[in-house]
């Protein structure tokens, strides 16, 4: 008897975790293009996805800000919002993306930074409430895709997503990623719906400004 309450209590677990990851891919998969397919838009945003010791973007990081360097080159947005995590000095996610999208040719004035994104959530709602933007298409790869279009939409910011899956990643990565994003999901679902902290804010930095009426 107890052994079948230990299984019906891991099993509740494991549906509690899967099936938040489910209906963030179903939710995602209208809503996902090739590069080629994408919707013109005025800003593609880039998540933050780690730095080497010295400072050089992941693999991962670099075949995001390549596909959002495509997006630009291929005339689907004019601005690159590039978005990650500048807690420390030693720690500069946007500023070796930005990097990395020059070197690829990307014009320095195509290109944003927002040092604050420290996270999905928090990169969504600054996106809208801090950088002024209506409508975006996301770059990433797709085991985050899913997660960032269900954030993106809730927090009131219309968008698509382009996978940026350009290279072969390790198996053992690949499951782990994939594993690390049913806990993930599940917080997003309880932040977007219930809780809705506030990241790091501060003075509105409108990407676009409108002009008077």
């Amino acid at each position: 008897m107890a052994l079948i309450l230990v299984l019906f209590i891991l099993f509740s677990g494991v549906l509690a975790l899967a099936i938040p990851r489910l209906m963030s891919v179903l939710y995602a998969r209208p809503k996902t293009f090739t590069i080629t397919a994408a919707p013109v838009t005025q800003v593609a945003i880039v998540f933050g996805a780690g730095l080497h010791r010295d400072g050089r973007p992941t693999s991962v990081l670099r075949d995001r800000v390549s596909a959002a360097a495509s997006l630009y080159f291929d005339e689907k947005v004019e601005k690159l919002l590039m978005s990650g995590d500048h807690r420390f000095a030693t720690y500069n996610e946007p500023g070796a993306m930005r990097e990395y999208a020059l070197s690829l040719g990307v014009p320095d004035e195509a290109i944003v930074l927002d040092y604050a994104g420290r996270r999905t959530y928090d990169t969504c709602y600054r996106a809208k409430h801090i950088f002024g933007l209506q409508k975006v298409v996301l770059v990433s790869q797709g085991f985050h895709l899913p997660r960032a279009i269900y954030t993106c939409n809730h927090l009131g910011l219309p968008a698509v997503g382009v996978p940026s899956d350009l290279h072969p990643y390790r198996r053992l990565s690949r499951l782990y990623w994939s594993l690390r994003e049913m806990p993930a999901m599940l917080m997003a679902l309880w932040e977007v719906h219930v809780t809705r902290p506030l990241p790091v804010l501060g003075r509105p930095e409108p990407i676009f400004h409108r002009e008077a009426s």
